[in-house]
């Protein structure tokens, strides 16, 4: 019977200790981050967590690439709901553009961006693949979905979809996105701005690529 609970315990302090290291990490990166607070945060012992992640490096590398899958996710689904059969590509597109910009935007994401972006220096190899394997893996599934609206006559015949598809989230998320990196997540979207920004961003990707 203990070595049950043990076993069920054992994954609940896991997540645990996961969602108070985003914290700390988040509020004081990677330097400042204390595993003592860590594991005050998660309600355990300092021993307990360097059991389950041996150093603060290891640490910050399973919270970064455990984002990325989940960002990916996030970003597919909302690719297959407002893309896949889609009748009308400025309706469809408009609606994945605002999406994104409520998603990207959001505090947590700012944060974990700048925080990836500050760390690169330090961990290339980790916060290169929170990179590889997220925005840019999800680029590419977007591009596949950009390609089958060409495919249905929604667009025009895509040369490279992939590029298509960092061009499209380029004109979406550059301006809040920088602004963010530089200004804070304090500065906030002014309200109706991110519909407008969704508005032009299909404007202009339409005249490039509307059938």
């Amino acid at each position: 019977m203990e070595q049950v609970e043990s076993e069920g315990r054992t994954p609940r302090k896991r997540r645990a200790i996961l969602a108070a290291a985003t914290e700390v990490f988040l509020q004081h990166g990677y330097l400042g981050a204390s595993m003592d607070e860590v594991a005050a945060k998660a309600g355990v012992s300092k021993q307990t967590v360097y059991k389950q992640f041996e150093n603060k490096e290891r640490l910050f590398t399973e919270i970064v690439l455990g984002t990325s899958d989940q960002l990916i996710d996030g970003l597919q689904q909302a690719y297959a709901e407002t893309l896949e059969g889609a009748a009308d590509a400025r309706e469809a597109l408009r609606a994945l553009a605002y999406r994104l910009l409520q998603s990207l935007t959001a505090d947590g994401v700012l944060q974990l961006r700048r925080l990836v972006i500050a760390e690169a220096d330090r961990f290339p190899e980790v916060c290169g693949a929170w990179f590889t394997s997220g925005f840019e893996k999800s680029l590419e599934a977007l591009g596949q979905a950009l390609h089958r609206l060409s495919e249905r006559g929604l667009l025009r015949e895509l040369d490279d979809p992939t590029l298509a598809a960092y061009q499209f989230a380029g004109l979406v998320m550059y301006k809040p996105m920088n602004r963010a990196m530089f200004a804070g997540t304090r500065q906030r979207p002014k309200p109706g701005e991110l519909e407008g920004l969704a508005d032009r961003a299909v404007d202009v990707f339409l005249a490039a690529y509307g059938a």
